[in-house]
């Protein structure tokens, strides 16, 4: 029998602030207790660290390159992703799936959610400010800062958060899917804990800014490093903070993923509640990751950085084992796309569905595991930027296609902050990853990849800085 599915999709939570991750302060017991009872993947990345393209990419199964959706809307290249292509969504509703939703819709689809399969999509706008205003409380103000995403303390309680406002809704579609009949997907898109972190008193008291220790990846002098990560510095005007700055900001982060797990703990009780824990696959994850700090940054734009690369992913269900870690390569987004389409007993997985069978990897039933793993991006609010990256268990290559390239060894240097891109002795091995690049943006008919581009990346033919 097909079981049902409760996916849970964030916006910008860190693989690294997560309990079970090993962060030293961030409370997070239900997560915690999600990945005690399932597979926590350590090694889950994002294929394109930017909301909408990743969210296309989990809809279609394939790469940003391939799907069309390369950028947020507002950037100069954006467009939704290319409507002739499956989703799981509707291969899951023809497989007689009810299908319900909640939360972030990013504009990652030419048409609105019910169209693809969903019987209901509850967005949070206007629906909780509408809501809010009933409960008597103002409207949220905006955050400090010119950009508005540095945080600050709501005046409501955590009952009365857009987070908690969607888990009611959550609960309910629970509630009704449950008395259907049939197998049941219900999708919730918290737009958490994207900054600006807006906690309510509650939770941010949890968290002493003198008490947050910097990232690995803090700071970062940016020697050797493309002109743009400056230039962010720049645009998000933090260009000179020191940690304690930062340090706020980060502490309110850390509450909101606290008030995130809360409400996850109050659906996970639905859950079982109803009956249908036993019979459910449940996933946690995030689009991608966030700077907040790291490299002296904020958001996630013209990097390729660990910060926002690599998602938390945890998966408890049926034949999933119970308290491991997997340490597979997984392409977060795509591979989901894959699988759900498994769950759903799905027998013929559409040809531009690039992924994997994640509960078969789970399981250690992958007879050809990856040894690396890719990433594209496309540019953002500042303007269009090609990037590829490459990275394996030691290193990671990151080809700009504009600016300098960059490499890393995340042995010696977690925190990526020596790019040995230009470093004579690295030689060999950023050739031995150029040439791996190659191979799959030719895997994947990668438009970026060209007669001169080619010759670029396997002769080497790249200017020093």
């Amino acid at each position: 029998m097909s079981n049902n599915v409760l996916l849970i999709h964030a916006d910008q939570h860190r693989y690294d602030v997560l309990g079970a991750h090993g962060h030293p302060l961030v409370r997070t017991p239900h997560l915690d207790r999600l990945a005690a009872d399932g597979v926590s993947f350590s090694h889950a990345f994002t294929p394109c660290a930017v909301c909408t393209p990743a969210r296309a990419s989990l809809m279609t199964g394939c790469w940003p390159s391939q799907h069309g959706c390369r950028t947020n809307p507002g950037a100069e290249a954006y467009r939704p992703a290319d409507a002739s292509l499956a989703t799981w969504s509707r291969l899951m509703r023809d497989a007689g799936y009810t299908l319900r939703r909640v939360g972030k819709y990013a504009g990652e689809l030419v048409v609105p959610a019910t169209d693809h399969g969903f019987d209901e999509h509850v967005p949070r706008k206007p629906g909780y400010d509408d809501w809010r205003a009933a409960q008597g409380l103002p409207p949220r103000k905006p955050s400090s800062g010119p950009f508005n995403l540095f945080g600050h303390v709501d005046d409501g309680e955590p009952h009365q958060m857009p987070m908690a406002w969607e888990a009611d809704h959550v609960i309910r579609q629970l509630h009704e899917v449950a008395q259907s009949g049939r197998p049941w997907l219900v999708r919730w898109d918290p737009s958490e804990p994207h900054l600006p972190s807006v906690p309510p008193a509650a939770f941010a008291e949890m968290y002493d800014p003198a008490d947050v220790e910097p990232w690995p990846s803090f700071p970062d002098p940016l020697i050797n490093k493309p002109y743009i990560q400056r230039q962010q510095r720049m645009s998000w005007q933090v260009e000179g903070w020191d940690w304690s700055r930062w340090a706020h900001t980060v502490a309110l982060y850390l509450a909101e993923v606290s008030l995130l797990d809360a409400q996850i703990g109050r659906v996970l009780a639905a859950l079982e509640e109803l009956g249908l824990s036993d019979d459910t696959t449940v996933v946690y994850t995030s689009d991608h990751g966030d700077t907040c700090g790291g490299h002296g940054m904020v958001d996630k734009h013209y990097i390729m950085y660990e910060d926002v690369q690599r998602v938390p992913l945890i998966v408890r269900g049926p034949g999933v084992p119970r308290g491991e870690t997997c340490g597979a390569f997984v392409s977060n987004e795509i591979d989901l796309a894959t699988t759900l389409c498994h769950i759903a007993g799905v027998d013929d997985v559409p040809a531009t569905f690039e992924g994997r069978n994640l509960l078969a990897t789970a399981r250690g039933e992958d007879r050809s595991p990856r040894d690396d793993i890719f990433a594209q991006y496309h540019g953002g609010q500042f303007g269009l930027y090609s990037q590829r990256m490459v990275r394996d268990r030691r290193y990671k290559y990151i080809w700009n296609m504009t600016a300098e390239d960059e490499m890393y060894d995340l042995h010696a240097d977690p925190g990526e902050l020596t790019n040995l891109a230009f470093d004579p002795g690295a030689a060999g091995e950023l050739q031995r990853l150029r040439h791996r690049l190659v191979t799959w943006m030719e895997s994947i008919d990668d438009p970026a990849l060209n007669v001169w581009t080619r010759a670029q990346l396997l002769e080497g033919w790249i200017a020093s800085p």
